[in-house]
């Protein structure tokens, strides 16, 4: 099997051999893959072909391992070792083999190649371990021979060397040495990558370290601690570390140095078999009974933190460093200045490569006076430690560190105090910069696993579970939650307004009192992000920029991301300023690297509607891609693309969008003449163009556009609505010349000529229909002719007169083309209006207030980047207020009025052009001041008057303020509610929905009658109106409360109870149906609604087993099956104690009596057995034990096992154990095998199968 580890996905299967496959290894420079098997075969794949390339056959037993020759490209090689006792060396490109290595005298269980020199180890359980020497075999390959053989003698000479090698092996390859000292059989043998050092693991549960010479090679130690055989072993490629596994189910780290063990991890019920290390990343990886993991010994990230004045601490190694971009020169990292030596702290902390280095930097950003960074680490538990050091000298004042216990990283509060979280009682802990406790202060909420920053003194962040508390230590009060998975990290903007939280797969960005702006989610995971601090461009604390395992990518806090380029390795973002993003590698070593953020700016420009920039944008930079035209589409500004799209088609679109007849014609043309070129019909264009021409009412492009696409029919209505008889008569003799009889007849309809009408019916053989219009409209000579043609042929013209009415009100008339009202060369057109963006020269001159950058920046322009630099531009929201639209033109925005063009006229509905001649206004048109006589009235003793200013409805501010799904239906938003209950649990059939969400919104009015004569007045009902009206803060009262859904439980307790198990089942699918669409006062109520969505859930699974049993009765595997899982649903005790028994009796009867004992078991455990009206029950259950026990077989196998924790499958009613793959309902969690995947749920009945959402929202 081919995986793919990141994804965890598997890419394909090579399905050739015959039996298990043992060995396979990778080529390093082509797509290759070498296997071997029990089959005696090795093979060779293409990967990428898919397919076996060649086989190499030679061995006679199993095949155990197989390896390409570390340097392939000059080496052919590919190493064997099998059961046969042998060794063999192939030339993988002349597919023969170069040599047998025989020596071994059992089952060569491993070879490997040394990594730089001619050596070959191998392992074998004849309990020795060799060294071959392959120089012969080199010199060989390499060399040609000196004096020429005849080829008589040369072939007689290769088929003896044939038979030769094939039972005692050849001379090119000799053994150097051999390592006798186990006492069990060799499983495995490495190579130290650089060093003369040899590790080999045995079935003896060691693990022996052996030392090289030139001459000789011995035992340096042995390392105990494995309790059963030791299946592989090797050298980390980083560190000075041996890694091995073994069936006792562990792997354990060495350290070489000392020779001890320094870690290990377990895994319950798998052993292990094989090891393996990648080749440049710090990644290993381990095949066990279940397959494999992949795992790193330590987290690679550097710890780092952003100091004032453009200055970076990080560690690297044991050394706390400064760099700083202000000295940075020509783009090349500057000096990094040691600051101080960090203390190794605690046993794991003495080596290298196993998570001992420090994992979290926080400096204090509160004092300017001196430095204070706080060290924290995992070792032990979790431990800090407080380095302060002078901002002028940072490595010549160094005080000690201060140490202590935590847990996570510690925050800064103040410019002298700081707070960690005891890993002990989870208390927040204040201390001062001496290490001394000030303060406990208890989380508001209990299960914090971390504090990370607050983006101002005195907050910080908690973190809990999935999500994240904005906590004022000092008032000790929460100030904002937000719901984000799996937290990482946070990085707050230089202003301090945005904070960015980094989860393993996503980044949510948030506002500085915590309410979400955007979230965003990735398919790997999230490596860093920071903030770009570009002085100039409008993008300071506006656009976000982070990195992933390969790519650079970025976020704005509108929702918009996209990729800015590719990563060869993964880099950690520490701030952005221009187009160079500065970042640390794993070596913790400053890098500097280009990215363009031309996309990132563009989309900010157009959110914040900087037009000028926008359009200055488009003229100089490089925007391309369909991408950035479908993003402009969506956006609404598909003007904007046309300006810098050529690819006419798309231009095409572009225009049509922007109701651009002009541009969209010439896009028209050119893709008719590529047609016409290429030999195809390119007519379609013409068709959509005449749609838009005739929505704006420009006949005339209608009428060239039905003329190209020859769409008679349609252009003749045309002539007909434009009065343009001519022209309708040319289409009467372009249809009789195409002998189109439905066009003649159409033409002839329209301009109201009844001879010709006549004349295509008698052509078309439609004699009584011609001779019926002949005699309507007294055309005598037409109808006795006509007449004259159906006698003749046997017909009869007095039954078609009798149904057949002339004269009178219902009678027939002649219809004539009606008169057109106005007869000009085009109608009057739809007004396009043409915005900013649309006009270049408008926008230029708009853009002469704003600063661009195009370059990267020099490293005094990096360097001056200020930590905290304002979100510039003068175009921003309050730039158009009303003192600005008055008289006094004097500032500098540089803006005539023709620039003021806000597109459509939207409310305003005025247009400058209509007035007419301002200087005498017509006295008709003069409206009637009815307020006159407010003007003579002293401002002194009345004020001046002002309108009041309009409300909000009470809907509108429902919507605003809530983002519960009831409050959206109590204000009329059906579609909005039905979006929310979309998004947070997948709702996708609502008219289960539909009676709770017609309460909602019934139950939110009361309708007041008013006085005789007028209408009823609507009233809306508030919930938070106790303290007087909340004005714009309003919110609805509901009809569903917390009452009525503990009603529901409480009838459906009673009806299974009762055993009304159909009653009790609605009621809890209607319990189910209100959940959603009540709102809660408290956590408490959240709580507990949660609490109730599950009681349903299980009941309604427990009540739908019990039916399945009912059908099931017949089979009696599969009904004790049914009661087993019935059993496993979450029951009231005294409901458990009747699944229970139901149980016991059932397995009982089909003589399963393990599985009945351990009904019997759970049943005598319950409470409730210890009263008296249970007694007979208790009886019953101990002699069905003692009975059970007796006996001790199952008659039938169950999928079924007890001891294991499983959940229900609701719709096989299987069990689905933990690591099963499975998908579970958005809303009500009920657990599904991968087929219901975009499903409806079976206990819900509204919500989709395996959706990620949000959850419930049960607050407002």
């Amino acid at each position: 099997q081919l995986w793919d580890y990141r994804m965890g996905t598997v890419i394909d299967r090579f399905e050739e051999h015959d039996g298990p496959v043992r060995g396979v290894d990778f080529h390093l420079h082509e797509p290759l893959i070498v296997s071997g098997g029990d089959d005696y075969k090795i093979k060779v794949w293409d990967y990428k072909l898919r397919r076996c390339l060649f086989t190499l056959l030679g061995h006679l037993d199993y095949i155990r391992t197989v390896q390409f020759h570390p340097n392939a490209s000059q080496f052919p090689w590919i190493l064997s070792a099998s059961d046969d006792q042998t060794l063999r060396l192939w030339d993988f490109q002349k597919r023969s083999c170069l040599s047998v290595l025989t020596g071994h005298n059992h089952y060569v269980m491993c070879a490997a190649f040394h990594p730089t020199e001619d050596l070959i180890v191998s392992a074998s359980l004849d309990q020795t371990v060799r060294v071959w020497d392959t120089t012969g075999l080199r010199k060989k390959q390499m060399g040609e021979p000196t004096e020429p053989i005849p080829m008589q003698q040369k072939a007689g000479a290769a088929a003896a060397l044939n038979v030769q090698a094939e039972l005692f092996g050849t001379n090119d390859v000799v053994v150097k040495y051999v390592l006798e000292g186990h006492d069990r059989g060799v499983n495995w043998a490495a190579f130290h990558p650089t060093l003369p050092l040899l590790a080999s693991a045995a079935d003896d549960r060691q693990v022996k370290l052996w030392r090289m010479s030139e001459t000789k090679a011995w035992e340096v130690d042995t390392l105990r601690g494995h309790a059963n055989n030791v299946s592989c072993c090797l050298f980390h490629p980083k560190h000075d570390l041996v890694v091995s596994n073994s069936e006792d189910r562990s792997i354990r780290v060495w350290d070489v140095s000392k020779r001890v063990g320094v870690q290990t991890f377990r895994r319950e019920g798998d052993r292990f078999w094989i090891l393996a290390a990648h080749r440049s990343q710090n990644l290993l990886a381990a095949g066990h009974d279940s397959g494999m993991i992949v795992f790193k010994l330590e987290r690679e990230r550097p710890a780092s933190t952003y100091g004032p004045a453009n200055k970076l601490y990080y560690v690297r190694g044991r050394e706390l460093f400064c760099h700083d971009y202000a000295r940075s020169t020509s783009g090349a990292s500057c000096v990094d200045v040691p600051v101080a030596s960090l203390r190794r702290v605690g046993q794991q902390a003495q080596t290298d490569g196993i998570g001992s280095a420090p994992r979290y930097l926080t400096y204090n950003q509160h004092n300017p006076s001196e430095g204070n960074v706080l060290v924290c680490s995992d070792v032990d538990g979790g431990c800090y430690e407080l380095v302060t050091f002078s901002l002028s000298n940072a490595s010549g004042s160094v005080t000690d560190g201060k140490r202590g216990s935590c847990m996570g990283p510690g925050v800064f509060l103040g410019r002298n105090r700081f707070a960690v979280l005891d890993r002990h009682q989870r208390q927040i802990i204040v201390k001062n910069l001496s290490n001394e406790t000030t303060k406990r202060v208890q989380p508001p909420v209990p299960n914090v696993d971390g504090l990370l920053e607050g983006g101002a003194s005195g907050r910080i962040l908690l973190r809990a579970e999935d999500r994240a508390i904005l906590f004022e230590v000092q008032s000790r009060r929460v100030l904002g939650e937000i719901t984000a998975p799996k937290i990482k990290n946070v990085v707050w903007s230089p202003d301090g307004s945005k904070v960015a939280i980094l989860c393993k797969y996503g980044v949510v960005i948030a506002d500085r009192q915590l309410e979400q702006l955007c979230s965003i989610s990735d398919n790997v995971r999230i490596k860093s992000g920071c903030w770009d601090v570009t002085p100039q461009g409008g993008t300071s604390s506006n656009l976000f920029v982070y990195t992933t395992l390969h790519h650079v990518k970025y976020c704005l806090p509108s929702g918009d991301t996209g990729t800015i380029r590719t990563l060869d390795q993964p880099l950690y973002a520490m701030r952005v300023v221009k187009d160079q993003l500065f970042c640390l590698d794993r070596e913790a070593r400053a890098r500097v690297i280009e990215i363009d953020t031309t996309e990132a700016r563009f989309k900010l420009a157009l959110a914040n509607k900087r037009y000028g920039q926008v359009m200055h944008m488009v003229q100089h930079s490089r925007l391309c891609g369909r991408a950035i035209v479908a993003y402009l589409q969506s956006k609404g500004f598909p003007e904007v693309a046309l300006h810098f799209v050529r690819e006419p088609r798309t231009k095409f679109r572009l225009a049509l969008a922007c109701g651009n007849i002009e541009a969209a014609m010439e896009s028209a043309f050119t893709l008719e003449q590529q047609a016409s070129a290429e030999g195809k019909e390119g007519t379609n264009v013409w068709g959509e163009l005449g749609s838009e021409a005739l929505r704006q009412g420009n006949h005339q492009v209608v009428e060239m556009s039905y003329q190209r696409t020859k769409d008679f029919d349609r252009l003749s209505f045309l002539y007909l609505l434009t009065g343009d008889t001519e022209k309708l008569r040319k289409m009467l003799k372009i249809s009789n010349m195409r002998q189109d009889i439905m066009g003649r007849y159409h033409n002839a309809l329209l301009l109201g000529d009844v001879s010709e009408r006549v004349a295509v019916l008698e052509e078309s053989g439609n004699f009584p229909l011609a001779y019926m219009n002949a005699v309507m409209h007294g055309l005598t000579d037409d109808a006795e002719r006509i007449k004259i043609t159906i006698e003749t042929n046997g017909g009869s013209v007095d039954e078609l007169m009798a149904k057949t009415q002339i004269g009178g009100k219902t009678g027939g008339c002649l219809l004539q083309p009606p008169t057109p009202i106005i007869r000009e060369n085009n109608w009057p057109t739809i007004d396009v209006p043409k915005t900013t963006l649309e006009d270049l020269s408008k926008a230029d001159v708009a853009a002469n207030g704003e600063e661009y950058y195009d370059a990267a920046p020099t490293a005094a322009e990096a360097a001056a980047a200020p930590a905290a630099a304002p979100a510039g531009g003068d175009w921003d929201d309050g730039g158009f207020g009303d003192d600005d639209m008055g008289g006094d033109t004097g500032n500098n925005i540089g803006v005539d009025e023709n620039d003021m063009d806000f597109g459509d006229e939207g409310d305003w509905g005025d247009d400058l052009d209509d007035f007419g001649d301002l200087g005498e206004p017509e006295v008709k048109e003069a409206p009637v001041d009815e307020m006159a006589g407010l003007k003579d009235m002293s401002d002194d003793a009345y004020g001046s008057f002002n309108m009041p200013t309009a409300g909000r409805p009470a809907a509108g501010c429902w919507v605003a303020n809530s983002s519960c799904a009831a409050d959206h239906l109590a204000a009329g938003g059906a579609s909005s509610a039905m979006q929310l209950l979309n998004r947070q649990i997948a709702a996708s059939d609502f008219s289960v929905l539909k009676e709770p969400m017609l309460g909602c919104y019934l139950g939110s009015m009361m309708s007041v009658p008013g006085v005789p004569g007028s209408g009823s007045m609507s009233i809306p009902l508030l919930r938070n109106d106790s303290a007087g009206h909340p004005g714009g803060e309003s919110l609805p009262r509901t009809a569903l409360k917390m009452r009525h859904l503990v009603l529901g439980i409480k009838m459906g307790y009673k009806y299974f109870q009762g055993g009304k198990f159909n009653d009790s089942k609605s009621t809890f699918l209607e319990v189910l149906k209100k959940i959603p669409l009540v709102v809660t006062d408290s956590k408490a109520e959240a709580a507990e609604m949660k609490e109730m969505l599950e009681i349903c859930r299980e009941y309604i699974t427990a009540i739908r087993i019990k039916g399945e049993m009912s059908q099931a009765a017949a089979d009696p595997v599969r009904s004790t099956e049914l009661s087993a899982y019935f059993t496993h649903c979450n029951l009231q005790p005294m409901h458990l104690l009747l699944a229970l028994r139901s149980a016991m009796g059932s397995a009982f009867k089909h003589k399963n009596f393990i599985t009945a004992a351990g009904f019997a078991r759970r049943l005598l455990e319950l409470p409730d057995m210890n009263s008296e009206r249970n007694a007979d029950l208790r009886v019953k259950a101990t002699k069905v034990l003692q009975k059970s026990e007796q006996m001790a077989r199952n008659m039938h196998t169950l999928n079924y096992d007890e001891s294991k924790t499983f959940s229900i499958d609701c719709k096989d009613f299987v069990p689905v154990y933990s690591g099963d793959n499975s998908e579970k309902c958005s809303y009500c969690g009920s657990v599904y095998g991968e087929d219901m995947k975009g499903k409806v749920c079976l206990t819900c009945n509204f919500s989709a199968v395996g959706t990620q959402t949000i959850g419930l929202v049960t607050g407002s």
